[in-house]
């Protein structure tokens, strides 16, 4: 598994506590239930680089 990229990400806090309570729901730490959200909509409006596509293998070359 690649490692995964570091950010400070700030946010106001009722929307904090909303994904709080959601990740909760799901089973999931904050941090995993953010990672899950953007990648559900990086997939459903077809943003997601698949593994193994000369898109992606180009991008793992530029780092």
């Amino acid at each position: 598994m690649a490692p995964k990229k570091n950010f400070p990400l700030r946010l106001d806090p009722k929307l904090y506590e909303a994904l709080e309570r959601w990740a909760e729901d799901e089973f999931r730490s904050v941090n995993g239930h953010i990672e899950y959200l953007l990648r559900e909509a990086l997939q459903r409006t077809g943003r997601m680089i698949k593994p193994g596509t000369e898109q992606a293998n180009l991008e793992k070359t530029d780092e």
